[in-house]
């Protein structure tokens, strides 16, 4: 997708893109309004906690185009660019999203939720360095193997259905929040309210892809490195639906959503980006081995100091929480760069 909307865009005059790229912006709100509009109705009607449909339905639509591109990448040889993908989100989400939306506004964290999925979420992140270890495999770096990949697909699997599961003994005890003032239309379908969320999952991926090719086009044009972009430019842009979403659920004052998004984004990573992506290469995914020096380790400490701070007392991260996980996140900018 990314290449068509860039070949079509890159003959637009620089004044036409940067008309698209205030459409873009404006698009991309408005799905992000919508998104958290009918995920918030969604957990009304179905009784359950917000973070609940943030950790499943948001994750699993934000996440299904970088798995799509993971797998395509594959299978057409570029198979290691799935791990660098899986293990940059988990660190750009965690640091990124989460320290910026706690630093914006309250981010309250449900216990109960948390306490479930954040153990899968710290889970699934050892799960994915252990697999990644090369004692396995022959040569400096690692594998992570087809079978592994095979692995990561079956518990796929059972983490959405104890998922189903737990939110069905949550909505046994009725919705969270039952004080605030949300309309539900009273005839809507959940199916809708699902279509709903999902076609304003598609605007805000969308638009976001437009937005990143047409800001990558004018400032090639204005004279920008292309270096400069590929380190900065392309790589926020892999977050930016997460992002929007996140502050926008944090302006309405929804912050579980975003919770529950980042947490369930980054179980998706390893289970579903991962997983799909090794599981159709028959070599498996490399691990360079300079991903034990810095991309395997930061991810594990951002995951274990997330954790760290949804398990303390209290029910929110707090904007100083946010700001270290911002900085392990700009150290971690940092270092890359230092260590090339």
């Amino acid at each position: 997708m990314e290449e068509f909307i860039h070949g079509y865009l890159i003959s637009f005059p620089t004044l036409a893109l940067v008309a698209i790229i205030v459409f873009s912006l404006i698009v991309l709100s408005k799905g992000a309004d919508i998104l958290v509009d009918e995920a918030v109705a969604l957990s009304y009607k179905w009784g359950v906690p917000k973070m609940i449909i943030g950790a499943t339905i948001i994750s699993l639509g934000t996440t299904l185009p970088e798995a799509s591109v993971s797998v395509l990448a594959a299978l057409q040889g570029n198979a290691d660019l799935a791990l660098g993908n899986a293990i940059g989100s988990i660190i750009a989400d965690t640091g990124l999203i989460i320290g910026l939306a706690a630093m914006l506004g309250h981010l309250p964290v449900d216990k109960l939720v948390v306490e479930r999925q954040g153990k899968i979420q710290v889970a699934a992140g050892i799960l994915l360095a252990v697999a990644c270890l090369p004692f396995l495999s022959a040569g400096e770096g690692g594998n992570v193997s087809r079978i592994a990949g095979i692995l990561f697909l079956v518990l796929l699997a059972l983490y959405i259905y104890f998922s189903i599961k737990w939110s069905r003994i949550t909505a046994a005890f009725g919705p969270e929040d039952s004080d605030e003032d949300i309309e539900v239309e009273a005839n809507g379908s959940v199916l809708i309210l699902i279509v709903k969320i999902f076609a304003a999952i598609g605007m805000v991926i969308i638009s976001s892809k437009i937005l990143i090719s047409s800001v990558e086009i004018t400032a090639v044009r204005v004279g920008i490195p292309q270096s400069v972009i590929a380190a900065t430019l392309i790589a926020f842009g892999t977050s930016l639906p997460e992002l929007i979403t996140a502050i926008n659920a944090v302006r309405k004052d929804h912050g579980e959503l975003a919770v529950g998004n980042i947490v369930g984004a980054d179980i998706l990573n390893v289970l579903f980006v991962v997983g799909s992506a090794a599981a159709v290469t028959p070599g498996g995914l490399v691990v360079p081995a300079n991903y034990f020096k810095l991309q395997i380790p930061t991810m594990l400490i951002i995951l274990f100091t997330f954790r760290f701070f949804t398990k303390k007392s209290g029910d929110d991260i707090t904007k100083p929480e946010g700001l270290v996980l911002l900085g392990i996140y700009f150290i971690y900018l940092a270092l890359n760069y230092l260590w090339i």
